[in-house]
């Protein structure tokens, strides 16, 4: 029986989402590496028994340690048409971050210039003026504090890599767990980021869809 390594949130002919686990890479990794997009084809290949090369698009990301709803698209209408609500952001996405306690304000809008680093697969905080350099924009608002972290609900205004992990260290409030971007707190599974909830209209019927996915195990030491 055809079984993919990490729950479904939702399955038609057009649509697969999925609650993706840390550790694991969107896609673009070595053949032999496991990833969301080769164990998504696979999983459809085996319960349709489809032959040849199986169509699954990617119409958003999230990092390997990263955990949460992610949407594939199971034809190229449903990805084009996905994606053009993805770049029209005519998509609800909400992000839940755990950082340190004593956040400064309850609910801000962080505006930097980020630039990438492909030496050592990361990005940073920059100028405008400088070569290469995106705008990069998302608002956060607080949920709940304990002493040991604060729960912060994060809208993205602007898509960049890395964004969320960059400008909350930026910031100076690295997310628990995110050792690229400045945190010392142990996370046992992961960076405490998640992709809590997501909501589109569907990109052939007349319906709009929401998911949710719950907050990881590794979640639980922090109170949450």
């Amino acid at each position: 029986m055809a079984k993919l390594p990490f729950p479904i949130l939702y399955e038609d002919n057009h649509l697969l989402v999925v609650d993706k686990p840390a550790g694991l890479a969107t896609m673009g990794v070595a053949p032999e590496i496991p990833s969301v997009l080769s164990e998504a084809k696979r999983y459809i290949k085996q319960k349709y028994d489809k032959p040849g090369n199986v169509y699954l698009g990617i119409v958003s990301r999230l990092d390997a340690p990263v955990t949460g709803v992610l949407v594939l698209a199971r034809t190229s209408k449903a990805a084009s048409r996905l994606t053009e609500q993805f770049r029209s952001k005519q998509v609800q996405k909400a992000y839940w971050a755990l950082v340190p306690p004593g956040l400064a304000a309850d609910e801000a809008t962080l505006r930097d210039w980020v630039r990438k680093d492909e030496r050592h697969r990361r990005m940073h905080i920059t100028r405008e003026d400088v070569s290469g350099a995106k705008e990069a924009i998302l608002s956060y608002r607080t949920l709940q504090n304990n002493r040991r972290s604060t729960l912060l609900e994060v809208d993205l205004q602007t898509g960049r890599k890395h964004q969320i992990r960059l400008q909350l260290s930026s910031d100076g409030y690295p997310i628990l767990g995110d050792r690229k971007y400045g945190s010392e707190v142990s996370f046992s599974n992961g960076i405490a980021l998640h992709a809590h909830s997501l909501a589109f209209q569907h990109p052939v019927q007349d319906q709009q869809l929401e998911f949710t996915a719950p907050l990881p195990a590794s979640w639980e030491s922090f109170g949450y």
